[in-house]
């Protein structure tokens, strides 16, 4: 499968006081990359999907991803005209040096804001599992929402079989089937413990959205979150996000492997 990674973006030319758009395209690798600039007044899906044209010769990709949310609907329409799949999401990290070898890459992310709360569980806690179990005890369950890609499973990161890998789990009772299905929805990306008054755990979704699952100022909880913390970079980033109706450990509801954007 062929796939590509890009961007397309005003930048302000300082000397002329015009505005121009740059678009930036890559491989996983920076094996192959194409650059290609308009004026703004130039700037739509169709000088896109003509660039895309031109970059691509006789092999269109099959998917391209985009992580930025203001490049996203150009290029999806460009995507459309070609037939060509359009990802959108925040791992595109080839695109993302190259574009800091040219410009600061700084990107508008809102504050967080709380999670609706007809969608709150019951409790939560930081929890951790042995790499080496992560795999074998959610893969093969009967969970109605499971994120597992190949890429994050613990043996494809290198990660010692013994290696605790820190999460959270949230006991959604009545609501826990809701809330996963929000979850799926608003597509999990890292969970971080920001340190305040008080302290807050932030869910990390989509491109650029942000949510508060839960503040706490107690300081056995905020140890818990500091060792989380402490586990995620031992762990490559990796952790995960388990979501059930209670603390029996008979079902599931929906689980997803996370890692912290380097």
């Amino acid at each position: 499968m062929r796939i590509w990674q890009a961007d397309f973006y005003r930048r302000p030319q300082v000397d002329t006081g015009q505005v121009f758009w740059l678009l930036l395209i890559c491989d996983a690798t920076r094996s192959f990359e194409y650059q290609a600039s308009c004026l703004q007044s130039e700037a739509n899906s169709n000088w896109v999907a003509s660039q895309i044209q031109l970059a691509a010769g006789e092999h269109l990709p099959d998917v391209i991803q985009v992580f930025r949310p203001q490049s996203l609907s150009l290029i999806e329409a460009a995507g459309r005209s070609l037939g060509i799949n359009v990802q959108a999401t925040r791992r595109t990290l080839a695109l993302k040096q190259w574009l800091q070898e040219q410009y600061p890459l700084a990107l508008d992310k809102p504050p967080p804001a709380p999670l609706p709360e007809n969608l709150w569980g019951e409790q939560w806690r930081f929890a951790s599992l042995g790499a080496g179990d992560v795999e074998e005890a959610f893969s093969d369950r009967p969970i109605p929402i499971l994120h597992m890609p190949e890429y994050l499973k613990p043996i494809n990161l290198g990660l010692a079989s013994t290696l605790p890998v820190p999460g959270v789990v949230i006991y959604g009772g009545r609501q826990s089937m809701r809330l996963a299905r929000w979850l799926q929805q608003a597509r999990p990306v890292s969970l971080s413990y920001i340190a305040g008054a008080p302290d807050g755990l932030v869910l990390e979704a989509g491109l650029v959205d942000r949510f508060i699952v839960a503040t706490f100022a107690d300081q056995e909880v905020a140890a818990s979150a500091q060792s989380f913390e402490q586990r995620k970079q031992q762990s490559k980033g990796l952790h995960f996000l388990l979501v059930q109706p209670d603390d029996s450990g008979m079902t599931y509801t929906g689980f997803w492997l996370l890692q912290t954007e380097d």
